[in-house]
């Protein structure tokens, strides 16, 4: 990479794309990048944290633009390694949800992606941390938690997928109780936003804004079979955050304690902490990306 000034990381298992279709981008990618002053190289991953270990290299090299290709799981990846350096990500969106794409306006064509990371210009945005882990979009307890765990083990990815996956999930879910800044609560599921939604424009945080230096906290508490039509409508037509079941408050920080070890994800992917207790807390203008 010694002499490369934009570098490509792609990872083979994201989405349902084949590896040909991928290999057709990194070509038009390598292709586009030079016409814009670049010169370009792109990496496979091979393993999970890879992204990180290219990203924190290509920063130490002076790189000042890195472009993913991939799901929310690659971009926390990569990101994770560019927080508070000059080096601007770029999000070529092909995954399972694309949270932090789509609510950034990421064009969700491959091709147009890539020329938008290719020309477009940094912004700042906030990032989030729970505990030690670093995440752009969104994290939770709760039910979010439980279906990004049972998707994880799913052989297939995709939207499909993630669709049979939370309706078998709910059926089987148990909601919980929660000690949040020293009060408890019973909850269906607990999201921290940065972004808006989870992904395919599911919008947990209609209002949240990524450069606001504030963290939305989504309290979803039990509620009746006979409301999940309407809970659903409101989801995709960015209205929850108006049903009564829903309540959404602003914040730097919070503390969530469980009767067990939490289980979390941090944007989509599942993550069991060793302790009952999770600081979540927001980074302001921590990250440059591409819009």
């Amino acid at each position: 990479m010694a002499s490369t000034t934009l570098l490509a990381i792609v990872n083979p298992l994201s989405g349902t794309a084949s590896l040909a279709q991928k290999q057709q981008w990194i070509d038009f990618l390598l292709k586009k990048a030079p016409e814009a002053g670049f010169q370009p190289e792109a990496v496979f991953t091979k393993h999970p944290g890879h992204a990180t270990e290219l990203s924190a290299d290509a920063v130490r090299q002076g790189i000042r633009r890195i472009i993913v290709i991939g799901g929310d799981g690659t971009m926390n990846e990569t990101a994770r390694a560019l927080l508070h350096t000059q080096t601007a990500l770029g999000i070529v969106p092909v995954g399972s949800g694309n949270g932090l794409a789509r609510h950034l306006g990421v064009p969700l064509n491959p091709r147009k992606a890539i020329e938008s990371a290719i020309n477009g210009r940094p912004v700042v945005i906030d990032s989030g941390r729970i505990n030690e882990h670093a995440f752009f979009c969104t994290t939770g307890i709760g039910f979010d938690a439980y279906v990004a765990h049972e998707f994880v083990r799913q052989p297939v990815r995709g939207l499909p997928t993630y669709i049979r996956t939370t309706y078998r999930a709910f059926w089987s879910y148990e909601p919980a109780s929660y000690e949040i800044d020293g009060k408890t609560h019973t909850l269906f599921s607990l999201t921290v936003a940065n972004a808006g939604q989870f992904g395919n424009n599911a919008w947990i945080a209609p209002k949240a804004n990524v450069a606001d230096g504030l963290l939305d906290v989504c309290l979803l508490k039990p509620f009746p079979r006979s409301a999940v039509g309407a809970l659903a409508w409101r989801l995709f037509n960015k209205t929850l955050d108006e049903s009564g079941y829903l309540t959404v408050r602003p914040t730097r920080s919070v503390t969530v304690k469980g009767a067990d070890s939490l289980l979390i994800h941090v944007d989509g992917e599942p993550v069991q902490l060793a302790t009952n207790t999770a600081t979540v807390q927001v980074v302001p203008s921590s990250l440059l990306v591409i819009r």
